[in-house]
């Protein structure tokens, strides 16, 4: 049956965000990509991450499997990219050997793939359902998919060192003008609360929400600083074994680990690169690119250890009354005075800067700035089921991947939650990661 005019059917609910959602993050991949030398677009700059122009073309390939095929819109390709961009089938170290698109070609298949998107979700009206679109989840997924990967793109441009870059990783720079008193740690008092969550645009690993109960812990205020993890390098952490575990001491041996990721002590003292350039090592901002082993060391050397993922989800969400918000200051959305997410700073911002988005037990930059470290390995909630394919989350349970909370600077407020899980390998210091540390109470 031929539909009416979209003009004249009921609006699905959700369509306004997920275009929205969309629209950012396509706008943002293209102010990105726009403001790089195509060389460094098209180099493969690590082993560890794609060239960049592979992370435009998957995204684009990604969208036209989950938004146009998926839906039974009209197709853009007969399917031959979906093997050169399948990030399962092709390890990111060989991924510049494959018959790539062009940056142009790339683009243009996005754009096409983004207009038949689009023109598909004006045709939908409140009759179709299924669960790829109740509450519109598949183009949430895409959403986060695209701003995840652009947080990646970051991550790979972080690496060049041919030229500086100035990307622009920010819309505006927030001057900060007072801190709040960040140090110190707070008390999480113990009992049940609810962990994960059954939001629309929830994660299947995220899925389903449940009871869990905790002891009394300590968990810190705010993220371990550069100053404080500086007194860690200059005790000589990096050359005492005894604080390391035995994997851990053999990845510093065999990787000669002496410090963060782009540090270097210079004549005027510590400094650290970003985007290609060298500025004095912030004191008070959270310290980034560190591994997890890394994180652990610093922990025992200090005489904590890192918090489990469900300590610090309830730090994060824990209230009172009983009830478990998104996100540490309730429910309304992040802004830029409540959690430093793109498009705020461009870079983490110094600890205690945004005492609007506290937690109910104290907890400062629980969501933005930099990705934290938890103890925790990455497996399954009870009652876990895979959605809509085991590749996003079921194939990694139980291979030794580390979880990590929060979200960093360079995340996107559409994948910024206190449910959102986040892994990678304990040996990672290219992602935008930092932690803080827990201890019994």
């Amino acid at each position: 049956m031929r539909r009416p005019p979209s003009s004249h059917r009921a609006a699905v609910p959700w369509a306004d965000l997920a275009r929205r959602e969309l629209t950012l993050a396509r706008e943002r991949l293209l102010a990105l990509v726009g403001s790089v030398p195509e060389t460094e677009l098209v180099h493969q700059h690590s082993e560890l991450m794609s060239p960049p122009v592979w992370d435009v073309a998957h995204v684009a390939n990604y969208e036209e499997q989950w938004l146009v095929r998926a839906l039974s819109a009209r197709p853009v390709s007969d399917g031959a990219l979906d093997a050169i961009y399948d990030a399962f089938r092709h390890p990111r170290r060989e991924r510049s050997r494959l018959p790539l698109l062009g940056l142009e070609e790339a683009l243009a298949y996005g754009a096409e793939v983004r207009r038949r998107a689009l023109e598909h979700l004006d045709s939908l009206s409140p009759a179709d359902s299924g669960p790829l679109l109740d509450g519109g989840f598949v183009y949430g997924m895409v959403a986060q998919h695209e701003q995840q990967h652009i947080e990646t793109l970051l991550a790979t441009l972080q690496m060049v060192t041919r030229v500086s870059l100035s990307p622009p990783v920010a819309r505006s720079l927030r001057p900060v003008t007072s801190l709040v008193p960040a140090g110190g740690e707070v008390l999480v008092p113990g009992g049940p609360f609810l962990r994960g969550s059954d939001a629309s645009w929830a994660y299947d690993n995220e899925r389903p929400s449940h009871r869990w109960t905790l002891p009394d812990f300590l968990i810190d205020r705010s993220p371990v600083t550069n100053a404080a993890f500086l007194g860690f390098v200059e005790d000589g952490g990096y050359r005492r074994p005894e604080l390391w575990t035995e994997p851990g001491w053999r990845h510093r041996c065999e990787a000669g680990l002496e410090h963060p990721a782009y540090w270097r002590r210079a004549d005027r003292g510590w400094e650290r690169r970003r985007f290609g350039l060298w500025e004095p090592l912030p004191g008070g901002e959270p310290v980034i690119h560190v591994c997890w082993y890394e994180a652990d060391a610093y922990a025992r050397w200090a005489g904590r250890r890192l918090p489990t993922e469900t300590e610090w989800e309830k730090a994060a969400r824990w209230n009172p009354d009983g009830k478990a918000a998104p996100w540490p200051w309730g429910e309304e959305p992040p802004t830029a005075e409540r959690a430093n997410l793109w498009p705020v700073a461009g870079h983490p911002l110094p600890v205690g800067s945004l005492p609007d988005g506290a937690s109910p037990c104290g907890a400062l930059g629980l969501i933005g700035d930099v990705w934290e470290w938890t103890a925790s390995d990455f497996e399954p909630y009870p009652g876990f089921r895979a959605f809509p394919y085991p590749e996003y989350s079921q194939v990694f349970f139980g291979t030794g991947l580390k979880v990590l909370r929060g979200g960093s600077w360079a995340v996107a407020p559409v994948a910024a939650r206190s449910t959102f899980r986040n892994w990678d390998l304990p040996i990672r210091r290219q992602i935008f990661a930092g932690f803080r540390c827990a201890r019994d109470a």
